[in-house]
Parts: C-alpha cells; sequence; structure tokens
C-alpha cells in the first residue's frame, strides 16, 4: 500500500479517537479500542535471528554468525524467512484472538550497532565492526524482512539508535560522547543506510545519551538527522524503560510525565515500558499537546495499515506449515555453513572418517543446546548439538567418547564435586582418542544484554578477552596429553586465543551456530562443507591493544583504526581448498598488481576466482580503499565492496563488485563527507591486504593504484 494512502487512513480512524483513546496507542501493549473495531495490538517482537520468544519457529545462526557470512542475498532470504514465519504465527494467533507479546508484524530488529570494543555483551546481536558491511547486510535483512507486495509483509526496525554498544552496566545513565567526525563516519552510516535505501519502518532510540541527550528524547539524533536530513517516514519507538531513564538515572528531567512530554514532542512515537502510562497526566500539566498525542497515533496506524492490519492481504493465506519447513531449515544450514570461520588448519583437517577409530568431544559448549541458540531467540523442535552431531556422522565402528570436562564457568560440575571434578575423566578420554574436538566458549549466559544473562558481575559484559579460568585450565589439561586438537570456539565475540592459536591444531570459530548447528559443523570436521566465512570483527590479542571500554572515539579500534598487530584480522579466514584471483578488471580493463588506473565515479571491479581444488569452495572476495592524500583518511584501508563466490572442483568463476559509492570520500572533523584526495590504494583479495593477513594465509591481495 502507497504510503501516503496509509497515513490518510491514519489520520481517518485516529480522528474519531477520543483523547485518551489515542494516548492508549502509544504504548507498546496498545489495548484495543472495540467501538471502532480496533484490535489490541503489541508492537514488542523480535527477530534478530529467526522469529523469537513466540514458540517454535526456524534457528539461525546468531547475527555475527550470519555477518561472517559476506552474503547479502543470504541476508535478504533469512530476513523473508522471518517474516513468512511470522506472519504464519500471526495469522495462526490473531484467528485465536491472541494478540500478546511477541505475536504481531512489528520486529525490532535488526541491531545495526557497531561493535566497537569486543567487551560489549551485546556485539553478538549486530553484523560486527564495520560500518559498510553492518549496512550492506542490514539492509538486506530488512528489504526480505519488509518485503515488496502491496502490502508490507513484516516492520523491520534499526536499532538502537544512536552511538550505542556499551558498557552494558552504564547504559542507563551513560553519556556516550563521540565527535563529529566518528559520529558520521562510523556510528551512523548504517542507519543512514537503512532509513535512505532499505525503507526501514522503524528506528528504536538506545538507552544511554549520545553527546548530553538521551537518544529516546534527542533533538539532534531525532529531529535534526532522522527525520529532518534524512527524511525518515516511519514511527520511531523507545528501547525499553529507557524513557523512564531520563528522570531516574539521567537526571535531565525531574517527573515521568515530563519524560513522557520529552520524549514525544521530540518525536518517540511508542513506548517500551510504561511511562507513557502518564501521558494524560502530563496534557493535563500543559507539557504535551493534543496535537502531538495525534501526530503519534496516525504514525503507529499509518504503519499498521502498511501491514494490512485492517485488511484482507496477499499474506493471510500463510498457513502453519511455513514454521520450520524444509526450505527454511536447509537455509538455516546454508547460514551455519556459510558463518564458520577457520581460524587455524595445520592439515590435521578436514578429518577422514575411515582414518579414525576414536574420537574425544570433550568441553562445556560439546553438548549445550543454549550454546547453539545465543540470546533473542526463537524455541526449535530439534536441537543438535555438537557432540551430536559428530555421533551421528562417524562411522558405525568409530567410538565417540565425551566428556564435559568443566563447567562452563563455575569450578565443579557437581556441588559437592572437588575443584575441576570433571577434568580427570576429559583427560582420559584424550587419552583413548586418536583426535580430539574441544568445544569450550561462552553462551548467553555469560555475554549478552543487561538483565538477561547469569553473568551479574559484568552485566552480560566481559571484563577481558580471555575465556573462563576453568577452560584454560581444561585446555591445558587435554593438550598436555598430546593428541591433535581441534578447537571449536562458540562465543559471539572475539576472545584471546593465543594459546589455542599455537598449541591447536585446528581452530574454528563457529559463533553460535542455530539450534541444529552441530550438524553442519560435524560435516565440516569430516570435509562434507569446506569453511569460508570470514571475520566481521578483529580478533585482538587482549584489551591492552584497546583504549577504555568507555571511550567511544574510534582511535585504535576496529581494523581501521588499529595500529598494533591483531591475532587475527578483520575479513580473515581460510578454507580446506585453495583458490586464487586469477584475473582482476576494472570498468572494463585488465588490472595487473602495482598498475595505475584513471579514477570513474562508478568503479566497478570484476574478478576471476579459480578453484584449484578437488573440492567445492566458497570464498569472498574482498575490496579494500585507501586515500593516501586526505589527513581525513582512516589509518589503514576500508572495506568498500565485497562478494560471496561459490566454485565447483576445478571451477573458474568471475564475479563483480560495485564499489561502494562513498569509497573515494572521507569524513572530516567537522562530520562531512566529501573527497579530499587524488590517490588511492585499492586492494582486491580473499582477506585484508596487511601483512598479518598475508602471513596467516600464506596470499597476497592484488594491489594498485586509482589516480583522478
Amino acid at each position: 500500500m502507497n504510503r501516503e494512502i496509509a497515513r490518510e487512513r491514519a489520520k481517518e480512524l485516529v480522528a474519531k479517537m477520543t483523547l485518551e483513546e489515542k494516548a492508549s496507542q502509544l504504548r507498546f501493549d496498545a489495548p484495543a479500542i472495540p467501538r471502532l473495531n480496533v484490535p489490541a495490538y503489541n508492537w514488542w517482537n523480535e527477530g534478530l535471528h529467526g522469529v523469537a520468544r513466540a514458540g517454535v519457529a526456524t534457528s539461525f545462526p546468531q547475527a555475527i554468525g550470519m555477518a561472517a557470512t559476506f552474503d547479502k542475498e543470504l541476508l535478504g532470504e533469512v530476513g523473508n524467512v522471518i517474516s513468512v514465519e511470522g506472519r504464519a504465527k500471526y495469522n495462526a494467533y490473531a484467528a485465536e484472538e491472541d494478540r500478546d507479546i511477541y505475536k504481531g508484524l512489528t520486529f525490532w530488529s535488526p541491531n545495526v550497532n557497531i561493535f566497537r570494543d569486543p567487551r560489549w555483551g551485546r556485539g553478538h546481536e549486530t553484523y560486527g565492526e564495520d560500518p559498510y558491511l553492518t549496512g550492506e547486510l542490514g539492509e538486506a535483512f530488512v528489504k526480505g524482512l519488509q518485503g515488496d507486495g502491496e502490502y508490507m509483509k513484516a516492520a523491520a526496525c534499526a536499532k538502537h539508535f544512536a552511538v550505542h554498544s556499551g558498557p552494558e552496566a552504564l547504559r542507563h545513565s551513560f553519556d556516550a560522547v563521540a565527535n563529529d567526525k566518528d559520529l558520521w563516519e562510523t556510528y551512523l552510516p548504517a542507519f543512514e543506510k537503512l532509513v535512505k535505501k532499505a525503507d526501514v519502518e522503524a528506528v528504536m532510540g538506545a538507552y544511554n545519551r549520545t553527546n548530553g541527550e538521551p537518544c529516546c528524547g534527542s533533538k539532534a539524533l531525532m529531529e535534526d538527522i532522522l527525520r529532518g536530513q534524512w527524511e525518515f517516514q516511519g514511527h520511531y519507538v523507545s528501547d525499553c524503560w529507557a524513557v523512564r531513564d531520563f528522570h531516574t538515572n539521567h537526571m535531565v528531567t525531574a517527573t515521568a510525565e515530563e519524560s513522557a512530554a520529552l520524549a514525544l514532542k521530540t518525536g518517540c512515537d511508542v513506548n517500551c515500558g510504561n511511562t507513557y502510562l502518564h501521558m494524560m497526566s502530563a496534557y493535563e500539566q500543559g507539557l504535551v499537546t493534543e496535537e502531538d498525542i495525534t501526530i503519534a497515533a496516525e504514525r503507529l496506524f499509518t504503519t499498521r495499515y502498511l501491514l494490512g492490519l485492517f485488511d484482507e492481504t496477499e499474506y493471510d493465506k500463510i498457513g502453519f506449515d511455513k514454521i520450520e519447513c524444509k526450505e527454511h531449515l536447509e537455509l538455516a544450514d546454508k547460514a551455519t555453513a556459510e558463518g564458520v570461520v577457520l581460524l587455524k588448519n595445520n592439515g590435521l583437517l578436514p578429518l577422514k572418517k575411515d582414518e579414525i577409530k576414536s574420537i574425544g568431544v570433550i568441553g562445556p559448549n560439546a553438548n549445550s543446546r543454549v550454546a547453539l541458540i545465543g540470546n533473542y531467540h526463537g524455541t526449535s523442535s530439534r536441537y543438535i548439538t555438537v557432540l551430536e552431531g559428530i555421533q551421528d556422522a562417524v562411522n558405525e565402528d568409530t567410538r565417540v567418547y565425551f566428556s564435559e570436562g568443566c563447567h562452563l564457568f563455575r569450578d565443579k560440575v557437581e556441588h559437592l564435586g572437588w575443584r575441576q571434578d570433571r577434568v580427570s575423566e576429559a583427560v582420559a578420554v584424550a587419552k583413548n582418542s586418536d583426535v580430539v574436538v574441544l568445544c569450550v566458549g561462552l553462551d548467553e549466559t555469560l555475554e549478552g544484554e543487561e538483565g538477561d544473562t547469569g553473568n551479574s558481575y559484568a552485566s552480560g559484559d566481559k571484563v577481558d578477552l580471555l575465556l573462563p579460568e576453568v577452560q584454560r585450565e581444561l585446555i591445558e589439561a587435554v593438550m598436555k596429553v598430546g593428541k591433535p586438537i581441534i578447537v571449536l570456539n562458540m562465543t559471539g565475540s572475539a576472545m584471546d586465543l593465543r594459546f589455542e592459536q599455537e598449541h591447536a591444531d585446528a581452530i574454528m570459530q563457529v559463533w553460535y551456530p542455530g539450534a541444529r548447528g552441530g550438524k553442519i559443523i560435524a560435516d565440516m570436521l569430516f570435509g562434507e562443507i569446506s569453511p569460508s566465512g570470514k571475520l566481521p570483527i578483529t580478533f585482538y590479542n587482549d584489551t591492552a591493544d584497546l583504549p577504555d571500554f568507555e571511550d567511544y572515539s574510534m582511535k585504535g579500534r576496529t581494523y581501521k583504526y588499529l595500529t598494533t598487530t591483531p591475532l587475527y584480522p578483520f575479513g580473515y579466514g581460510l578454507s580446506y581448498g585453495d583458490a586464487d584471483i586469477t584475473a582482476v578488471e576494472v570498468n572494463g580493463q585488465a588490472v595487473a598488481a602495482g598498475a595505475k588506473v584513471a579514477y570513474a565515479d562508478d568503479m566497478k571491479v570484476c574478478v576471476e576466482v579459480t578453484n584449484k581444488s578437488n573440492m567445492a569452495l566458497g570464498e569472498v572476495v574482498q575490496v579494500y580503499i585507501k586515500d593516501n592524500d586526505s589527513a581525513f583518511a582512516p589509518t589503514n584501508g576500508k572495506l568498500c565492496g565485497f562478494a560471496r563466490v561459490n566454485m565447483k572442483a576445478g571451477e573458474t568463476v568471475k564475479v563483480c563488485v560495485p564499489v561502494d559509492e562513498a569509497a573515494f570520500t572521507v569524513v572530516n572533523d567537522a562530520g562531512n563527507r566529501l573527497k579530499d584526495g587524488k590517490s588511492f590504494t585499492v586492494s582486491v583479495g580473499f582477506g585484508q591486504a596487511d601483512a598479518r593477513t598475508k602471513e596467516l594465509t600464506g596470499k597476497e591481495a592484488i594491489v594498485f593504484t586509482v589516480e583522478g
């Protein structure tokens, strides 16, 4: 439906409401208005990596794992599956007059905050540390979720606007201070892309203040930028109970009425929380006008009309059989497979089934369902842990030994046991195995959102980059046995894996791989699939490489401003095979390493990739650019284009990568984007052109210069 038509219908309907009725519709749990045939509607739903918190749904890898695919098409397909299953659930629940939380069509996803610091517990909800990658994947996800039909299939929400990435413990009172350059170069671009290019229907404000103003009541963010410069037409929602923080933590207002008034008048249309229960009192005190309330109500009903909630739509026939259907589960498997990142392999992988008589599977995440699913997850009708995947994959006569090894973080598994009461079992398993798969890491009880985790001492954040002490002790004890060891790290963030890098035979970063992810990981271990994921974040050596967690300056952060050598660079990832870039063309002209190319407004890099292996491979062609002239250029090159390539054994595939239109620009200290250079270094490869990537991969990117 055309937005103008939806807006007119919304105005018509809202005009029939009393002031009290209009005010009631600004709550996330909007009540019914029976006399106008308006059913109750709950705005709060989640769809970060599958429909969440409303029963069974297809479970995709956590967002950071999907970011590691560098696959825009995949993210679009995932968004579409979420909207299809969301519609199937909505149709079924609405038929029963069930209007409960998590059962509407307004999904508060994706999270396009920048994962600027690996200590942030919610970083795994994001698409990583790079604004360009985040914007590209976020745009694809939003378009897939909202669809291109006559009506909007589901409404996406870009969150959390803006400059938000921890610390979780301070978020209710924290002022994230960002200078204009960092604001416009790093923190805002993904939001801008989702508003301008993806027509995202909703934006959610963050808990914190940004440069002194609470994000859900910020004139600079909401009025000047979002609705002013970007001409955002959708609705704005507060993070949950964030408006209450105005007077209880930020202390920018004195009462709930003042907080409700500030949020509403700045453009916050729907309140997740209870502060808008004071809206009529705010009106009676003269803090808001009826027009303020009316404008917000009209925006919200415009969205409901766009979704077709008062009409018959092409989505009304989507049936319950679409939930966890075969096609959706296959897409989840594909997402898992494309997102696993092989960090090290000394030749041990892939394992040869016929040569292994016994395999030891050890670690607190080996048989953990919680480690599969991340946070903001739905329920799966079946879970396949790493242990179960391996048990199903091995030959009939292969013995699979298992030991939990240790608790995820406590010093014992059994309450009455000695400290580290499972380590001796783990050592015995290792001694009796030909090869060991060591499954370590975290889960949503240790890294996640404040209040949702068991990690109360850090509110979901990490205090450092180390695995819990009990896991480090387990790893050392098992490695002393001397058997070949594969480490599977199941986390949503970068960890200090220096010991593992030095001592393990192979390491995989498997993230939180989805409810059935254990099957795909087992298939990968045995060579049915080659790893092809790339890191969407930098793996630092330790926190000594990082500025203070509370410092929002980008200096020294992420691959663009890093001055130290990382453990594993952004964009890095190995495979089982060998592929080469055998030809590069820029705007139809063949380009060799060291060449000089004339600048053109629309630059397209076309690459021939040859698979020199005897197995199918996936790779990600990555294009980086560095402005050689401007003082405002980032310290290192920046990602400006990427494309996933899938090749059969021996196959050569040509792929073209349009270079981002902003690639040749920089952001100055005033926050203005401009072209400020005439010489640019461009690299094309399967990762960055840095020394560490070359050291780890043995491959060099093709580097040339663009001038003009």
